[in-house]
């Protein structure tokens, strides 16, 4: 994932271990996310498109280790590959062709051009012109045509990962996203935001924000990266918890998750959120995270309550009192969501007699919550053996294994109800 601050004139540029940390995130998310297009064992063909709205210039030299790193568009072509292979194994009867199609956009030109040297020199060369689209310029201006690309090939679906590591934070327009979502029922989006740019923000408050050029208010009225540091208890929780459902609302996506990059330094600057319309996507990028455990930290809750909460004295307390700031996707973590959750769920449950289905729990709440679908079953099912709750099949089957809970299911108020604080 590239962005224009690199230079590519003289050969690969040099790669921060940040940058490091979101190609891995991208490169487990596809591996995990290509497996979840193949719902059935009769299934023949996976379209989809992927596009790298910044794609850079394709190799870099790691900064401190100097080892040769390619970017996002061969992660993305090696992920298919990859995926194709697994998911076509020798007991596989019915094969499924991968239908994939890449368009990988880059402004400048030594980048662009750097960009085709190396798709060549990986052996990629003759597909140039076929599913792989190499385009010069600016993402925006790209942006319609590769929309109605996407339509033509999947226009029931529009299913289609949108890689928008820009540099900054002005370069994605809300109303661009608003689109994207608006017109490909099944898009995704993995959006990058650097924090440190946000110390562009004008000093004078009657100066235009160059958060109201993208279509987002100016939550800071005015004020500037260092004021913010300077006082601001956890700046990082303060601009998620400003910024955050703006960005959810413009963009009309229905399913988010906002974690940072953790840097070498300590805890990462810049700011990454996947946008979604289904929540098995949304599920999907929340078990990476807690996979990446050392690379991302969230700021909030850790219940059905994680932006609810938003930027107050209590989160940061609960955080300092245990030695660290953030929620890091650790062992540590992980236990007290399933304490919280042990909590939080009987309470929701309990407002309604007639209970939900676990789909629309999850559905419902999961923006909510760093908890992946398989920690929610997981507490599910000790609340089940607890007799906090009943989880009912729809042919009326009582289940209390965490394994066998399905979307159809019920959770519902036990019959005979605990008293519950």
């Amino acid at each position: 994932m590239a962005k224009s601050h690199y230079d590519w004139k003289d050969g690969p540029a040099k790669l921060e271990q940040h940058s490091v940390a979101k190609h891995n995130l991208l490169r487990s998310y596809l591996s995990a996310y290509f497996p979840t297009l193949v719902s059935s064992p009769h299934q023949e063909e996976l379209r989809l498109t992927i596009v790298d709205g910044f794609a850079g210039g394709g190799a870099y030299t790691h900064n401190t280790t100097g080892e040769l790193i390619l970017g996002s568009p061969f992660i993305c072509l090696q992920a298919a590959e990859e995926a194709e292979a697994r998911i076509n194994h020798s007991e596989r009867i019915k094969k499924v062709r991968f239908n994939v199609d890449y368009i990988f956009v880059e402004k400048s030109r030594d980048a662009a051009n750097h960009l085709a040297k190396t798709v060549n020199e990986q052996g990629y060369g003759l597909r140039v012109g076929k599913d792989v689209q190499l385009l010069q310029g600016d993402f925006n201006t790209h942006a319609d045509n590769i929309i109605e690309h996407v339509h033509k090939k999947t226009p029931r679906s529009g299913r289609s990962i949108f890689v928008l590591d820009q540099y900054g934070y002005t370069q994605v327009p809300m109303s661009l996203l608003a689109k994207i979502f608006q017109a490909l029922p099944r898009a995704e989006v993995i959006l990058t935001f650097n924090v440190d740019s946000f110390n562009s923000y004008a000093s004078d408050k009657s100066e235009r924000s160059p958060l109201e050029n993208i279509g987002l208010p100016n939550v800071f009225q005015g004020r500037s990266l260092q004021d913010i540091k300077n006082n601001e208890r956890d700046w990082r929780a303060y601009i998620q918890s400003q910024l955050y459902p703006h960005i959810v609302r413009s963009a009309g996506s229905r399913f988010h998750t906002p974690f940072f990059i953790r840097s070498a330094k300590g805890h990462g600057d810049f700011w990454l959120l996947h946008l979604s319309m289904h929540q098995k996507a949304r599920d999907v990028m929340t078990e990476v995270h807690w996979e990446h455990s050392n690379t991302f930290i969230h700021y909030g809750g850790e219940g059905l309550d994680m932006f609810k909460i938003g930027y107050i004295t209590s989160a940061d307390e609960r955080f300092t009192q245990q030695g660290k700031l953030g929620y890091t996707f650790d062992d540590d973590a992980r236990k007290r969501t399933e304490e919280k959750l042990h909590l939080d769920i009987p309470r929701l449950i309990y407002a309604n007699e007639d209970g939900q289905s676990f789909e629309t729990l999850h559905a419902t709440t999961c923006n909510d919550s760093p908890a992946t679908a398989r920690i929610y079953k997981g507490v599910l099912g000790s609340l089940a053996k607890q007799g906090e709750i009943d989880i009912v099949s729809p042919d009326g089957r009582h289940k209390t294994s965490a394994n066998q809970i399905k979307d159809e299911d019920r959770i519902l108020p036990p019959r005979q109800r605990k008293l519950f604080t």
